[in-house]
């Protein structure tokens, strides 16, 4: 890539310059689940002992954890892709706004802090702008374990009470499936006194491996995987040696790109029963799939439009519903796509427009008519999912599409254009100025779709 001198950097920007419609062909490698390294890394915090931490992803939201963490005292060493962290020199001060804005997940450090220190003071948390993400269900947990918490000019303060050295365990159920607060609540328990239940809480495999390391600390918990899981206090938690669970929206992403351009694709290791919902929508619209042990294999053939709503898990993930928008864009028929985790996750309908994808957007819902062929186009992504959705596209697309806002894509795919590259992508990173991006606006195309939709069947959805 060459060079850009200092005073002309502002003017230009990252981006991908993707050739479409190659068929890829080979093998591609899933890394480590970034959503359970990143609470792996916040629990490092809930002991003074050394943490080893295996098949960690190399990404930007990982090294913005790794500096949040180095600010407070953590010690990090990385080795390619493991991890030892040691949290013995811990310090008491306000996580910086900078780095916190820059990662919502920074937030998972409330609870161990929390519960090692007694008090913590954090910046309402950032990230990928996808609508409100509320960090009430969080607050809720706190509160329940016997913890102070007040929110003063956008830090949140949370804090024991003057006569208690610990937390308390108690009964809590969340008024919302929400990793997030699950989590949170989950590790600041671990170090409460006495048993805490968590009602109505989040599923997902990112918690059961959460809940996996705590064990090899010293936690009890127990249920972790279901809607109730139990946890009974101890004392002091201890070091381990833990293994990052294989990214399963990383490897949705790659079998939606094996679909999105007819190819036959091997992607592995990955858990399969991790990606049941969405193995089962692709076999739906097309795609054989074979499963062997941690290897997944899809064979595509006449792809065809089907509906999905995303769900909390065991459901079809909200990360993978914008790839699985651009797949449908390209699918013989209508399909009806549904978010219902968060509200305005639909940044991708506009630039997938651009190339020429018949979307009628109403509201959290998407219409789509499948077109023939995308055509390649200069877009821009607004968030990571997005992100990769305009990466497969892009691919699928006649002609050359140049994709700005790369910058997303490195927050959760690591060398993704380097991975599609070696089994036959055409993606080349690239600077580009900024004001070359400038492109009309586009409108709902909601008048292609009034033949295809009728009004019954919208308010059905």
């Amino acid at each position: 890539m060459p060079r850009i001198a200092a005073s002309q950097r502002s003017l230009y920007t990252e981006c991908l310059e993707v050739s479409g419609t190659n068929f890829l062909s080979g093998e591609i490698h899933i890394n480590g689940a970034k959503n359970s390294a990143l609470a792996l890394m916040a629990a490092s915090l809930l002991t003074d002992d050394t943490i080893f931490l295996e098949n960690v992803p190399d990404l930007t939201d990982i090294k913005v954890m790794s500096k949040l963490l180095n600010y407070i005292g953590i010690s990090t060493q990385q080795n390619s892709h493991t991890f030892q962290l040691n949290a013995k020199q811990i310090a008491n001060k306000e996580l910086p706004s900078s780095l916190v804005n820059a990662l919502r997940a920074s937030f998972f450090c409330i609870g161990p802090l929390l519960a090692r220190l007694g008090e913590v003071r954090i910046p309402l948390p950032g990230g990928c702008k996808i609508g409100h993400r509320p960090i009430d269900e969080h607050i809720r947990g706190l509160k329940a374990l016997g913890a102070f918490v007040s929110i003063n000019d956008g830090t949140v303060i949370a804090k024991l009470p003057p006569s208690e050295k610990t937390l308390k365990g108690t009964c809590i159920k969340f008024n919302c499936q929400s990793v997030g607060a699950t989590e949170t609540t989950l590790m600041a328990a671990t170090l409460a006194e006495g048993r805490t239940i968590l009602e109505n809480a989040a599923q997902e495999p990112e918690i059961q491996d959460l809940a996996k390391m705590l064990n090899s600390m010293g936690a009890k918990v127990k249920g972790a995987g279901t809607k109730t899981i139990i946890i009974d206090g101890v004392t002091k938690l201890n070091g381990c040696h833990h293994k990052v669970i294989p990214d399963r929206i990383e490897a949705g992403t790659f079998l939606i790109a094996a679909a999105i351009t007819r190819s036959t694709l091997t992607i592995k290791p990955v858990t399969p029963e991790h990606l049941e919902a969405v193995i089962q929508k692709l076999r739906d619209c097309g795609c054989e799939i074979e499963v062997n042990n941690d290897n997944l294999t899809i064979i595509p053939k006449l792809i065809t439009a089907v509906d999905i709503t995303t769900e909390p898990y065991p459901g079809f993930p909200t990360d993978l519903q914008a790839p699985f928008m651009a797949l449908m864009a390209t699918a013989k028929g209508n399909s009806i796509i549904k978010e219902t985790i968060f509200e305005r996750r639909m940044q991708h309908v506009g630039e997938l427009q651009k190339m020429g994808a018949l979307i009628d957007l109403q509201g959290n819902t998407a219409f789509i008519k499948g077109v023939s062929k995308l055509v390649g186009k200069s877009i821009s992504a607004g968030d990571l999912r997005s992100s990769a959705a305009l990466v497969l596209a892009s691919l699928s697309a006649k002609g050359k599409s140049n994709i700005q806002g790369v910058n997303y894509l490195d927050r959760g795919y690591e060398k993704m254009e380097n991975k599609l590259n070696n089994v036959g992508a055409n993606i080349i990173r690239a600077h580009r100025k900024i004001d070359s991006f400038a492109s009309k606006s586009y409108k709902n195309k909601s008048h292609f779709l009034n033949e295809s939709f009728s009004e019954k069947e919208k308010e059905v959805a």
